[in-house]
């Protein structure tokens, strides 16, 4: 298959904006939560790679009527060193970029690996609406990331936990089957 690509740069925009002024209202009616017992996990991932959980966000339950599992990843332009520890202090201001768009259920945040890229690990209500923030994402991400450095799978009809769980209920999921960088081989918890 092709790889994927980013939403027009009209369309993507107008979806950020319409996701980040109904992030407020979901703020107000104290509906994001920000759990802690996953931080400090580690993710590792059939590429070598491994990276620890440094935050999580949920809407209510977190659970998706129609699941799917959304892993993202980026490498930040210009970012090295203390860099690292300011972008994840800062990041938690990008959770309107993602909470307001439909289908968001819930987000592991993970601090940049041995390669220098961070991943996102969400579980998302229904597979087309995670395909649809994924390639909105792309144009927010590629204003601060290395160009070419922007990647995601949606895994249809998997919850996040259990693909954290069971590795090995991947299968054939993902669409791009060749990638190992998205592939989750476990979870150590602290």
């Amino acid at each position: 298959m092709s790889e994927p690509e980013p939403l027009a740069r009209a369309e993507a925009w107008r979806s950020v904006a319409a996701g980040f002024l109904s992030c407020w209202a979901l703020l107000a009616c104290r509906r994001i939560h920000v759990p802690r017992g996953r931080v400090g996990s580690r993710i590792g991932f059939a590429d070598g790679t491994s990276a620890r959980v440094y935050r999580e966000t949920r809407l209510g339950s977190g659970l998706a009527k129609d699941p799917c599992t959304l892993v993202v990843t980026f490498r930040l332009r210009l970012v090295h060193g203390a860099g690292h520890a300011l972008f994840r202090a800062e990041s938690l201001l990008n959770t309107p970029l993602f909470a307001g768009f439909p289908g968001f259920a819930s987000k592991l945040w993970l601090a940049h690996d041995e390669d220098g890229r961070y991943r996102g690990v969400y579980e998302w209500d229904d597979p087309r609406r995670a395909e649809h923030y994924a390639r909105s994402l792309w144009r927010v991400l590629a204003l601060v990331s290395v160009p070419g450095s922007i990647h995601y799978t949606v895994l249809p009809g998997l919850r996040r936990d259990d693909v954290l769980s069971d590795p090995g209920a991947v299968g054939g999921a993902a669409r791009d089957g060749a990638a190992r960088w998205w592939r989750v081989t476990g979870e150590r918890r602290p």
